[in-house]
Parts: C-alpha cells; structure tokens; sequence
C-alpha cells in the first residue's frame, strides 16, 4: 500500500518573538512613542486608551486589539479617566498573510481573548521579569521553564492571529479620533521633550539622545517639533543655552571662561562663537549693553 505524504500549509508562521509586556499605567500615561522593523499589536485588558498609528490617532476600550506594521510609528496614551491594563507583543513573521492585518483594529471574542491569556501565561513560565518596563524588550530565558513553553506561545500565537483571519468580521471599523485630540497628545510630547531640555541645558545632549529618550525615530521628532515648535530641535537647545549664558552674565558672578565650562562648551571660542549666532553680539558685546543699560539715566514722565 502506497501512502501519500500530504505537506500541511502554514497561513502564518512567527519567526521569532521580539517582546512581551504586560502593563499597568497609571491614568494620565504617556508612552512618547516609537517605531521598528517587525510587528506588534497592543491589546487593551482594562480601561481605553488612545493610540496613534502612523498619522492617524485611535480609541481603545475594553478587548480590543490593535496591529502596528513594521517600521510603523506608534504611541499610546491613558485618558485621565481609567488607569489602563494593557498586553503587548512584537514579534518577527514574514508571512504574506500578515497584510491582512495593516492598521487593523479588532474586538476579540472570549474564544480569542483564551488565546491571548495563553500567551501571556506561557510567557511568564518561559521568561522572567521584568514584563512591564516599557523601555526594556530583553526575553530572559527561564532555565527552569516547563518544557513546550516557548513553542506554546508561538502555537498560540499563530492561532490567535489566524482565527482573527478566519473571522475578519469581528474587525470594528474605528473612527480616528479628533484632530484636537491627536494635537493635545502631539504637544504633550513637545512640552516633554523641551522640559527634557531645560533640566539638561548645562550637558552637551545631542538630536540622537533626545530621540534615544523619547523612542522616537530622528526624522518624526525633527518634523514634529518643526511643525509644533517652529523650530529645529536643536536650535531651540541651543538658544536654551545661550538664554541661561545670557542670565549669568547679567549676574556677573563668572567669568566667560567660567561659564563655557558650566554650560558644557569644550572651549570658550566655541562659547564666543555659538552665543554670537543666536544674539548677533559677542559676550563681551553684550556684558557692555547691559552695563549701559544700566546706566542709562531714568526721567520721570
């Protein structure tokens, strides 16, 4: 008797798990935002929260599940009203499938949201904490993990993502939120990043530290604070600076030098130099203006 070796196909197949987080924010959280070159998707356990993908900002309530695409900026915030739970795992999977799901939002059923338990729960056994830093991605390997753990959450994994193939009506066609609303979250990140500023103006920070902080990718933070701001990123550090040097000045409790070296100048020609392209005027220039200013006599009117 012959036997037919039939090859099973595979709709969906995770290469590699990137990250796994559980969270819980507080009610007025703000994750600045990032972007990466494979998938994830965020699910919202308790509470909403609002999501910006790409250009287009989202409200998440309860059960729903949203899918980033690779190299997809993305950010997510609480809305001062509910401290949010949320569940987030970025993983690397080629499939053609997976274009199924660009910018898609899903509700799931109670069948999925078994699934998605499974994966954390297995997640757990597999790896150790911690699972709620939103700046650590680190999978450390538990040495005494049950067997199968790992390969559990790649099965349930797949599952979860090829029922939501096989059940694309349970997608939920949302609304984008207001453009009021994407403009508050968008400035609430320009007053973090400029008061990021302020409390390092004596440090020589650089536009790659300040994206590195805020996990944003250097051409969204350059175009946003543009549009925002008015100005260039660092040209506003820069006139941070210059502002501060101008105060000690007034001061007169240091000396030039003095104060090349507390604003982080690696020398006092660079000091000369970046001070007179923000004012037009040298130091010395303008430690004479405002001795002149002072003695300028007062007229009554």
């Amino acid at each position: 008797m012959n036997f037919v070796k039939t090859e099973l196909k595979e709709v969906i197949t995770i290469q590699q798990i990137i990250s796994l987080h559980d969270f819980e924010f507080s009610k007025d959280y703000i994750f600045q935002g990032e972007q990466h070159d494979f998938w994830e998707f965020l699910y919202v356990d308790k509470g909403e929260v609002e999501v910006i993908a790409s250009a287009e900002g989202y409200k998440l309530k309860q059960g729903d599940v949203i899918f980033h695409k690779p190299n997809e900026f993305h950010s997510v915030w609480a809305n001062r009203k509910t401290a949010p739970n949320l569940f987030v795992v970025s993983f690397e999977c080629q499939s053609p499938a997976m274009s199924f799901f660009h910018d898609k939002i899903f509700s799931l059923d109670a069948q999925q949201r078994d699934m998605l338990a499974q994966i954390l729960k297995n997640g757990y056994l597999a790896f150790q904490p911690p699972f709620d830093d939103p700046k650590d991605h680190t999978l450390t390997k538990r040495t005494s993990a049950p067997v199968g753990t790992e390969q559990l959450i790649k099965i349930y994994l797949e599952l979860l993502l090829v029922s939501l193939l096989q059940n694309g009506e349970s997608m939920r066609q949302e609304q984008p939120i207001s453009f009021a609303t994407k403009e508050k979250s968008e400035m609430e990140l320009i007053q973090l990043m400029t008061s990021y500023m302020e409390q390092h103006v004596d440090d020589n920070i650089t536009l790659e530290q300040i994206c590195k902080r805020f996990n944003l990718s250097k051409s969204y933070a350059i175009t946003l604070f543009r549009e925002r701001a008015g100005q260039s990123i660092m040209k506003y550090f820069k006139t941070l600076k210059i502002t501060k040097a101008k105060k000690m000045i007034r001061e007169e409790q240091h000396n030039f030098s003095q104060i090349a070296v507390l604003l982080n100048y690696s020398n006092i020609h660079n000091f000369s130099r970046h001070f007179k392209s923000v004012t037009d005027m040298s130091p010395s220039e303008y430690a004479k203006s405002v001795k002149a200013k002072l003695e300028q006599p007062s007229f009554p009117y």
